[in-house]
């Protein structure tokens, strides 16, 4: 029988990389309301390489009763007020996510998705409550295990700041655009695949011929 997986399936032990990004109302997950959010799921190419692949964002709705700090939105730039978000309700925008990475779970073979994100205990936390709120039953994310590109930036520039880390690498960074969950997400997919790729780089030129 022809195996059908991609070769990002055997990357990562079975599990689809999915960079992911939240804005939020604050820092309690139970309490507090999800306001952005967007995923950028992590293709491999005929060469190996990682690229940022398919994309997904919504500007979210608070749910009913959502605690919503005013530092949070000073800090994000957020009206969750502005009629122009075009905001939708958490369970649209998670099942929709959910949906588009479930159908690259089982076109690469993967066993499931997992999440990549700057910070990620931050977002799996708010991820998981979110989708648990909404009663979300088929969540593609293992439930615990994530990528953190902060402590991938420390290890590989001494950065744990994204904008910085992207500077040592020499990826564009535009802080007038940053602290979207869209535009961190792209960037957060974009430092994951450079450190990966770099890896895969170096081990090569250390394996003897």
């Amino acid at each position: 029988m022809n195996d059908a997986r991609k070769p990002i399936a055997y990357r990562f032990r079975g599990y689809l990389p999915v960079a992911i990004d939240l804005e939020t109302g604050g820092f309690n997950p139970r309490t507090d309301a999800l306001l952005e959010i967007a995923a950028v799921t992590i293709e491999m190419n005929d060469d190996g390489i990682l690229v940022p692949g398919e994309r997904a964002a919504f500007n979210v709705e608070p749910f009913e009763g959502a605690n919503i700090e005013q530092a949070s939105l000073d800090f994000t730039g957020i009206d969750p007020t502005n009629p122009l978000r075009m905001a939708v309700d958490e369970k649209k925008a998670l099942s929709d996510v959910f949906r588009g990475i479930r159908k690259q779970v089982r076109e690469t073979g993967c066993q499931r998705a997992i999440v990549v994100a700057h910070n990620a205990a931050f977002d799996l936390a708010f991820l998981n409550e979110a989708a648990s709120r909404c009663d979300i039953r088929r969540n593609p994310f293992h439930p615990f295990s994530a990528f953190d590109t902060a402590t991938l930036c420390g290890l590989a520039f001494g950065q744990t700041v994204l904008a910085r880390a992207c500077q040592a690498a020499e990826i564009d960074f535009d802080a007038d655009e940053a602290h979207s969950a869209r535009y961190d997400c792209e960037k957060t997919a974009e430092i994951f695949c450079y450190i990966v790729n770099r890896w895969k780089h170096l081990t090569a030129l250390d394996t003897p011929d």
